[in-house]
């Protein structure tokens, strides 16, 4: 099988239960009910592309117009596949084509955390990865205090490689863990 890049589709990622997919108008509601949580984002940078939009519809349009051809970032919808609720975001960000490199991130609305989405989605994402695109490295950033978020990273084979001090738009600098795979 030929390998495609990163940003040439906007994939469709399954398993067993899950579907990740292009974000649509019928998941907005489930979406602004899990931005409005303070909880879902208290681990998370402050400039997270879905919290910068009143207008969601905007953002959707944005996401997967100008967001999606600069390759800046790629956010999918994580999806239970029996019922095809809305259970979070999976999302590709700090494409570098020419070291085969890009990053993941993930959040899932309270109400589905603890259930195994979050291990799923990651190693969904990563086989897409590793299988279908040329990328050859993964990375993934936490806060320090995420220790659920680590141990998601950690059950699908990244390693923790640095604490380093980032601007995730606070008052100051970040502490945030390094993943890599």
């Amino acid at each position: 099988m030929t390998k495609i890049k990163l940003f040439d589709e906007i994939p469709r990622l399954e398993d067993k239960s899950l579907l990740l997919r292009r974000l649509e108008e019928e998941d907005l509601s489930a979406l602004r009910t899990m931005i409005q949580n303070p909880r879902v984002y208290r681990y998370l940078p402050t400039f997270l592309f879905e919290t910068q939009y009143s207008d969601l519809r905007e953002m959707l349009r944005r996401l997967y117009g100008e967001c999606f051809r600069a390759k800046e970032s790629l956010i999918l919808a994580v999806c239970r596949k029996d019922t095809k609720e809305f259970c979070g975001l999976a999302e590709f960000y700090g494409f570098k084509d020419t070291l085969h490199k890009t990053c993941i991130g993930y959040r899932l609305s309270e109400e589905h955390w603890g259930q195994g989405i979050a291990s799923r989605t990651v190693a969904l994402m990563v086989d897409y990865l590793f299988s279908r695109t040329d990328m050859e490295i993964i990375t993934a950033s936490t806060m320090v205090e995420n220790r659920a978020s680590a141990r998601v990273l950690e059950k699908n084979g990244f390693t923790l490689t640095a604490a380093v001090p980032e601007d995730w738009g606070y008052d100051r600098p970040t502490i945030a863990d390094k993943w890599f795979r």
